[in-house]
């Protein structure tokens, strides 16, 4: 019975998703690389899709470790002629489309860890930001980029001393030409950057025109940027002399008529920040943000993969051309070369008090995401595709039935919610009741009904038949799988052996 109720119970499988055919690279890279404008762009558009468009888990993985094992972009090559060169391409649709598949390898943790082995290219990235028109998808693409790239410390101390900080505080003076997805990951960038002690350096350095930007910035009427602007105002105050250039300035007053608009969480936010403005410590510089002190880059840990990464298609295929997938199995397809590898746990999110202002680098889809968590711990990450789980049973503490025991449906009024469905527990309570009922019933109507031992044993052995030792006579007669006939002669079996006994 307990057998038949836990597999009624136990959460459906996973649907299983095949992993995506394997690709020719080495005819591909070719391509990229020789091919006409418009047939590099059309590769790099599937390239993208590949990847923005797999299921998380096994099937985005693998996609991801065959480009960095097959050296997609050219990371691990130096010369003349690379993949990576397209960012300089002469087609703005060819820059457009490469920019749009880094950013997409930017959003994956591994991705970041193998864009980041090649020297060149965080450089290639600034300058390209600079060359291109702010309102582009190639300018936003690149931006986006950058800003996950400052996940990782390494990544950061050069966009530092490139001196990038200054160039995010002029763009972010007039931010009516920049659209959202622009100004949230503008002003991520800059206060992942302004964490750092150099960061908090380099805004010492202007820190009057940083403190009129962030002002004006705070009463934006994009509040997803508030937490950005938030931190790094908490950050750079850390500092004497820009607390001192804050005050000068009247910050405190500015801070409290936020406080008479903002919502809660705002208010403490802003609460911290006046409290740091009136502090009279000296710079701290063992604070998170140093570099040799804290262990390499696994708060960054996460993966993050954005709608906007396959927004505003410039590029359509006309009759009778290949694009997408179709393109990528009809004319590049591969000797199976899978090698699916085993990721370890990513972390779970950012552990700080949402009352304070951000002390962690995060990237703005991701930190959307980190505080709409339910209650109980979730140890996978935020983003993973629902369609691949069954909500109902995510945690439920009966997995497959294979190890589970009856006690395992015992659960205490504190545990009932986070482990089971109302419908779990309905069925629990039944098989339960139906137990103790059958109990109580065998005591007082047939207490030597069970002392012939079944022909097919389906019940422990040494059972005592006296009901005085406090033991429950065995059920499973009751649901047992004989035939109908079978358990018919067992009956008047038992029948016959009870008068013979009286």
């Amino acid at each position: 019975a307990s057998t038949m109720l836990r597999a009624s119970l136990a959460p459906g499988k996973m649907q299983d998703v095949p992993l995506l055919p394997s690709l020719d690279y080495e005819k591909l890279k070719k391509d990229l690389i020789t091919g006409n404008d418009r047939l590099k762009a059309f590769l790099l558009q599937a390239l993208r899709w590949r990847l923005t468009t797999s299921y998380p888990g096994e099937q985005r993985d693998t996609v991801l470790q065959a480009y960095i094992s097959n050296d997609l972009l050219d990371c691990h090559n130096n010369c003349q002629r690379s993949v990576l060169k397209l960012l300089n391409s002469k087609s703005e649709v060819v820059r457009q489309y490469m920019a749009r598949l880094i950013n997409a390898f930017a959003s994956l943790a591994e991705g970041r860890v193998y864009l980041s082995q090649n020297p060149t290219l965080l450089r290639m990235l600034e300058e390209r930001l600079r060359a291109e028109d702010k309102d582009s998808l190639t300018w936003e693409n690149v931006l986006g980029a950058l800003q996950k790239f400052s996940l990782r410390r390494a990544l950061q101390s050069a966009m530092i001393k490139d001196g990038l900080i200054f160039w995010l505080v002029d763009v972010l003076t007039d931010t009516d030409c920049l659209s959202d997805y622009t100004l949230e990951y503008s002003v991520a960038l800059l206060m992942n950057l302004c964490l750092r002690s150099a960061g908090k350096k380099m805004c010492a350095r202007i820190a009057n025109h940083v403190l009129k930007v962030l002002a004006n910035l705070l009463g934006h009427e994009n509040h997803e940027i508030q937490p950005y602007v938030n931190g790094a105002l908490y950050s750079i105050l850390a500092i004497p002399s820009v607390r001192e250039q804050a005050r000068a300035m009247g910050m405190e007053e500015i801070l409290r008529c936020f406080i008479k608009e903002g919502n809660a969480e705002m208010i403490r936010q802003i609460e911290f920040i006046i409290k740091q403005l009136n502090s009279e410590e000296p710079l701290n510089d063992g604070v998170v943000s140093d570099d040799e002190e804290e262990e390499e880059d696994e708060e960054e840990d996460h993966d993050i993969m954005e709608a906007d990464l396959d927004k505003d298609e410039v590029l359509q295929p006309q009759l009778g051309e290949l694009a997408g997938e179709k393109l990528l199995t009809t004319e590049y397809l591969g000797i199976m070369t899978h090698t699916p590898k085993t990721k370890k746990k990513l972390f779970a999110g950012v552990h700080q008090s949402i009352d304070e202002p951000l002390q962690r680098p995060v990237t703005p889809s991701y930190h959307r995401t980190s505080y709409v968590m339910p209650e109980n711990d979730t140890s996978s990450c935020p983003h993973r595709d629902e369609k691949l789980q069954s909500p109902p049973s995510r945690h439920s503490p009966i997995c497959g039935g294979s190890q589970s025991s009856i006690s395992d449906l015992c659960i205490s009024p504190s545990s009932r919610t986070a482990g089971f469905t109302w419908l779990q527990t309905y069925y629990a309570y039944i098989f339960l009741h139906a137990l103790l009922t059958l109990s109580i019933s065998s005591y007082s109507e047939c207490p030597s009904a069970f002392t012939s031992k079944p022909k097919i044993p389906r019940t422990p052995e040494g059972h005592s038949t006296s009901p005085r030792k406090g033991k429950v006579p065995a059920i499973a007669p009751q649901f047992s799988q004989s035939e109908p006939q079978q358990t018919s002669r067992s009956s008047s079996s038992g029948s016959s052996t009870k008068s013979r006994q009286s």
